[in-house]
């Protein structure tokens, strides 16, 4: 499947890099010079209302600080929903369909009511050119389609084998494929 914008990347057994392990990534933005994206099913147990006050009454349940990635992780960037597609805030850029980022520096009075979710992430995922193309043909990643609904689950924890029990054909097969095949 094609990396695009919006997609989701489902990490396989095979994927060694423990940051990425069993996780799901939303990519942000795919260009020619890479990729970005973030971590979907990595809570962590900072509260949003304690690094990012003003956000506390706009982001979804669970109010709390998601891994973004092992990238820029004393940052912070925001995955929403629009609740209008017709109607985005001051600062919205879209990414697929109604889901897009918001930039945290805008006022929240001007984005408040204007989302159906938002999710804070702590760092980013990333990928120089063709790095993420050549970790996708090595068997790294799955490359899915998305569901905006997956970005704002109450509860990520079961997100992975969620998003792989919906795939077509044989593909969700490997829900219950073990780590090492070799030793079933």
């Amino acid at each position: 499947m094609q990396l695009a914008s919006g997609m989701l990347l489902v990490a396989t057994p095979a994927l060694q890099d423990p940051n990425f392990a069993d996780t799901v990534v939303l990519l942000l933005d795919v260009t020619e010079e890479g990729a970005l994206g973030v971590v979907l099913n990595r809570p962590s147990q900072i509260l949003v209302a304690d690094v990012l006050e003003p956000w506390r009454d706009v982001v979804a349940e669970p109010e709390v600080l998601f891994r973004g990635g092992p990238v820029g992780t004393d940052g912070a960037l925001a995955v929403g929903a629009l609740r209008d597609p017709g109607d985005p805030p001051v600062g919205w850029r879209p990414v697929a369909g109604l889901l897009g980022m918001v930039d945290l520096d805008t006022p929240t009075e001007l984005v408040d009511g204007t989302l159906s979710a938002m999710r804070v992430f702590a760092g980013y995922a990333g990928w120089g050119a063709g790095q993420l193309d050549g970790e996708v043909e090595e068997g790294s990643w799955y490359v899915v389609t998305s569901e905006a609904a997956d970005a704002f689950r109450d509860d990520p924890s079961g997100l992975w084998r969620d998003v792989m029990r919906r795939q077509p054909g044989m593909l969700a097969w490997h829900v219950n494929r073990p780590v090492d095949p070799d030793l079933n």
